[in-house]
């Protein structure tokens, strides 16, 4: 650190993982970057789980008020809040609260495409999710549409940063995958793999309900499911009930690390989403080589196949089979 930067501390709360999601890897990326520059940095974690990634200084407070008082108590200097998913109205009074704590200031990087699209149409400034987004020093997008998200809830565009939040890598060469996951990807041609929470926006009923049209076209195929959630056991019913158990695995939490060499591995990555934002994973695919398929969020990077439509097992397996016919080309 240079003799006049001043050294900060920075405690950022958000969802801890697993499971390993965008906002994770933000988060994680700028606590790094932020100690091996010297810096104090702290990460508290608001989600709702016992496990917690093996991370240095993560705090969990056990309840909304023990998360007020440490607030409260932390002598930092900027506090900056990570928001994922629906912008609810606890997640509201949270980011009032950080933006009216004294003394210091707050940033907030909104990761919540699907929400900012859906509420395009409905934001309005005298409204207390305006208010919300007002109390807050500065604002960071990670796409356009949450910048104008922010400037329809009256945030001045001086206040607001679109910033991209993936840094992409290579798997490391070093790492063995685990024997289940490595037999899986062995066997399955083509090998599919799914990456996203166990919730309903994901869609992996849909894909699991379209795995017989699948091996109806490619009888070798298996796909992997990453992720956990509360749909979990409904959906290893359904799994038994097709009696699809060696076709479709559900692998839970994966190790980022792991995860990498899977989506490198892979066939095809799928994201199949009611709706969604700027996927970490499809970045990751796309760097890697790997042909991807996704619904249509309107902000896709170039080189998604895109489903026509997201519930329809016969576009499903057209717009796989494209996808499995182009030519792996792994960025440099």
């Amino acid at each position: 650190m240079g003799m006049d930067e001043r050294k900060m501390f920075v405690a950022q709360l958000g969802p801890m993982p697993p499971p390993h999601g965008g906002v994770s890897t933000n988060m994680l990326a700028i606590h790094q970057a932020l100690r091996q520059n010297g810096h104090d940095s702290v990460i508290i974690d608001v989600a709702n789980r016992n496990e917690n990634a093996d991370v240095d200084e993560v705090l969990k407070p056990r309840s909304a008020f023990g998360l007020i008082r440490l607030l409260l108590k932390l002598d930092c200097d900027i506090v900056h809040y990570h928001i994922g998913g629906e912008f609810n109205t606890k997640l509201v009074f949270l980011t009032l609260l950080c933006g009216l704590l004294p003394g210091k200031k707050s940033v907030v990087t909104f990761h919540s495409g699907g929400y900012a699209k859906k509420i395009a149409d409905m934001a309005r400034p005298l409204s207390l999710r305006g208010f919300a987004f007002r109390s807050i020093d500065f604002l960071i997008g990670v796409n356009t549409q949450m910048i104008d998200m922010f400037s329809r809830y009256g945030v001045p565009k001086e206040r607001t940063r679109l910033v991209l939040p993936f840094e992409l890598q290579k798997p490391d060469q070093d790492l063995t995958i685990p024997a289940e996951f490595e037999n899986f990807a062995k066997n399955a041609d083509p090998f599919l793999l799914s990456v996203g929470a166990l919730e309903p926006e994901y869609l992996n009923a849909f894909l699991i309900e379209s795995m017989p049209a699948i091996i109806e076209r490619f009888p070798n195929a298996g796909l992997l499911i990453a992720g956990s959630g509360s749909m979990r056991a409904g959906l290893a019913d359904k799994i038994d009930q097709m009696k699809a158990g060696e076709k479709i695995v559900l692998a839970g939490n994966v190790n980022h690390a792991v995860l990498l060499h899977l989506i490198e591995r892979a066939d095809t990555v799928l994201r199949v989403t009611e709706y969604d934002g700027d996927a970490i994973s499809v970045r990751e695919a796309l760097f890697l080589g790997t042909p991807v398929v996704a619904s249509d969020n309107e902000m896709r990077p170039d080189g998604v196949h895109l489903l026509a439509d997201p519930v329809n097992a016969t576009d499903l397996v057209d717009t796989l089979s494209a996808a499995l016919a182009e030519e792996r080309k792994p960025e440099k």
